[in-house]
């Protein structure tokens, strides 16, 4: 009888191990996950602000000015008689950058320090229709703090009114301004990140595939907060969590339907960066996932597929969290803890500049959900990362 040699014994062994233990954040699971107790209360003043009213129900001119999970954290806030007042920084800017069609509104946050500062071009969230940079003020001004960085957030061009690739225009033309002017603002040229929540993290995403595409100076680090990343809507997050607040399945069909202007544009790659052809040569990525999000699942996808063409990945999923949480952090704990982890991915990027000394990308450890590099890991990595990896399909609504 033929004996299998120790060491493969060992290895097997590990990869068994690995597999086990990177099992506990997937979806599978008997019932849906719940949010913390303050990510409920957010939820719940969310809800009584708004009388329950749906915004997918509205058009988006009135989707526009209804309450946000801005104003819900707000209101939690004044409930528990904690102040309101926004995250100071050394100085807010607002000022307008020349685009494809006009200028676009920008706000620049510096943090305390002396220049000249790395910089994050930042696209806020809002599925491409609502919202604008006041409305997730709140993140600008953490990751300038956290990341050492000025953040330049942009307000795009909004569907309906301006359809695909309206907004994925502005934010390309955004961060190549800030690769080419950033010294007027104190800022690297050479150093200069993208991020981006939700429909934000999209745009993030698609800025980088195009400045690869266009031979354009590449994003030292892509920040990816929950991004929308496919034009499809039966992954297992989507069908875990399609009744999900503040963002559900019925309202992700309403932000694409604004979007699109046919739905045969969904399978392009500056749509759904997932369905491009390669992912190669791209920036290194940190990746955040909101457990209780419909769109979890492709946000672990994009970045499995990003580790698949050799990108340097970080990956962290929060347990109890739904989308919006990020911009939270002074009422749902999750949210700062996410924060700090995408702020160690960008000042690896921006240390990763030959002139500042190097430096590589390092999994954290802190909390109770580390978080799961995915480059350089080889058999492992794949078998480990397995968990997170569901079936890719492209159905439409």
């Amino acid at each position: 009888m033929t004996q299998i040699p120790m060491r493969l014994l060992t290895c097997l062994s590990l990869v068994l191990a690995l597999t086990i233990s990177s099992a506990a954040p997937a979806l599978a699971q008997d019932e849906p996950a719940q949010p913390t107790a303050d990510n409920q209360a957010v939820l719940d003043k969310l809800k009584a602000l708004s009388n329950g009213v749906k915004l997918e129900t509205l058009s988006p001119v009135e989707a526009r000015k209804a309450p946000t999970f801005a104003d819900a954290v707000k209101g939690v806030l004044q409930d528990r008689g904690e102040s309101t007042a926004p995250e100071p920084v050394a100085d807010v800017t607002d000022r307008t950058i020349p685009g494809p069609a006009g200028d676009i509104p920008v706000r620049i946050y510096t943090p305390e320090g002396d220049g000249p500062f790395p910089v994050v071009v930042y696209y806020h969230g809002g599925g491409w229709v609502l919202a604008d940079y006041n409305v997730y003020d709140s993140s600008g001004r953490a990751l300038a703090n956290a990341a050492e960085a000025i953040v330049v957030s942009v307000n795009y061009r909004r569907a309906p009114e301006n359809p695909y690739p309206a907004a994925a225009d502005d934010a390309y033309a955004a961060y190549i301004w800030a690769t080419q002017n950033a010294g007027e603002i104190d800022g690297d040229t050479a150093r200069v990140a993208v991020a981006g929540e939700s429909a934000g993290g999209n745009l993030a995403a698609v800025t980088a595939l195009r400045a690869r595409d266009e031979g354009a100076q590449m994003p030292v680090h892509q920040l990816l907060v929950y991004p929308i990343t496919n034009y499809a809507f039966d992954t297992e997050s989507y069908e875990t969590y399609a009744a999900a607040m503040p963002l559900s399945r019925p309202l992700m069909q309403y932000f694409w339907r604004n979007y699109l202007t046919d739905e045969a544009e969904g399978v392009e790659a500056y749509a759904s960066p997932l369905q491009a052809e390669s992912l190669e040569g791209l920036p290194p990525a940190t990746v955040v996932a909101a457990e209780i999000d419909p769109l979890q699942t492709e946000g672990a996808e994009y970045a499995e597929a990003l580790e698949g063409a050799g990108v340097s990945v970080r990956y962290q999923l929060y347990e109890g969290t739904t989308h919006e949480f990020f911009g939270a952090g002074v009422v749902i704990p999750e949210g700062k803890a996410a924060v700090a982890f995408a702020a160690e991915g960008l000042k690896a990027g921006f240390m990763s500049m030959p002139e500042s000394g190097g430096g590589g990308l390092a999994a954290s450890t802190d909390g109770p959900n580390p978080a799961l590099p995915l480059a350089g890991l080889g058999l492992l990595g794949a078998i480990g990362y397995g968990a997170f990896r569901t079936h890719r399909r492209s159905s439409r609504a």
